[in-house]
């Protein structure tokens, strides 16, 4: 998403060029280009798909929505295990038209998970449930805290059911560093992510995340926090930026390179 421009064999040769190793794939473009053909593609180039985003949004009322988002997410998980990466990022809904009761929609993520945890592990994915910055509670996630994300993944085995840790989201948080080390000592980090916060904030405020070292988070000390926390896996950088995806997308992957080397490699 960081290089939204580039075609998927574009975004493989940017790779290539760049000596990036792992990538992490959203569903539309892989759909779009073909879920086979793209994990073809990423395979013969080298690549490891780090994880794929998103399955979630499961906090509808009614049966028949509650029933098409669980059919999505399996859908995903399948799109997931065929693209060769064990983990399924969830970003778990909002608050459904009218509703105004967060407990019942985490209460309905968790019922959702008991659906999905299973099916999921019979396809060799874990679900990584990411906490998402209050601003987004009502409409994109209810879910904003590690605290509440490990909550709803204690439920399940820690090989199932964890957290994906993305510094945009829970910088602000002081409780958070001791939730990710609660998150690492059962094994419950499936994934972290990397974009900075920018102030004033852009008025389009969902696809407004900052370049690394443009904005305020100390990314080195997060990254740190998670090497330490014994996190073994790739890091991501994902960019949500409108101001961003107008530049070539070959040109903005070569700086976030080398931007995540100044600003955020331990």
């Amino acid at each position: 998403m960081t290089v939204k421009g580039l075609t998927l064999p574009e975004l493989v040769d940017a790779c290539a060029l760049a000596g990036v190793d792992w990538v992490g794939l959203w569903r539309e473009p892989v759909r779009e280009y073909g879920v086979g053909a793209a994990a073809r593609l990423v395979r013969e180039a080298g690549l490891g798909v780090s994880t794929l985003c998103r399955g979630g949004f499961l906090t509808a009322t009614g049966a028949a929505d509650r029933a098409a988002a669980l059919e999505d997410n399996r859908a995903a998980v399948r799109e997931a295990a065929e693209l060769g990466t064990d983990t399924l990022v969830l970003v778990c809904g909002g608050l459904p038209p009218e509703d105004r009761d967060l407990r019942s929609a985490r209460g309905r993520i968790a019922d959702a998970l008991e659906v999905l945890a299973p099916y999921a592990a019979e396809h060799g994915v874990r679900l990584a449930i990411e906490p998402l910055h209050p601003m987004f509670a009502s409409d994109r996630c209810a879910v904003s805290t590690l605290e509440q994300a490990l909550d709803l993944a204690e439920a399940f085995p820690a090989d199932r059911v964890g957290v994906c840790v993305d510094t945009y989201h829970v910088w602000w948080d002081d409780h958070a560093p001791a939730q990710l080390d609660r998150a690492a000592r059962a094994g419950r980090v499936h994934a972290f992510q990397l974009a900075d916060w920018v102030t004033p904030l852009p008025e389009g405020v969902l696809n407004g995340r900052g370049q690394l070292g443009d904005g305020v988070i100390d990314l080195r000390g997060w990254h740190a926090r998670v090497d330490a926390a014994g996190y073994p896996g790739p890091v991501e950088v994902e960019l949500f930026s409108d101001v961003l995806w107008q530049r070539d997308g070959r040109e903005l992957l070569t700086e976030t390179v080398a931007r995540y080397l100044v600003h955020a490699a331990p």
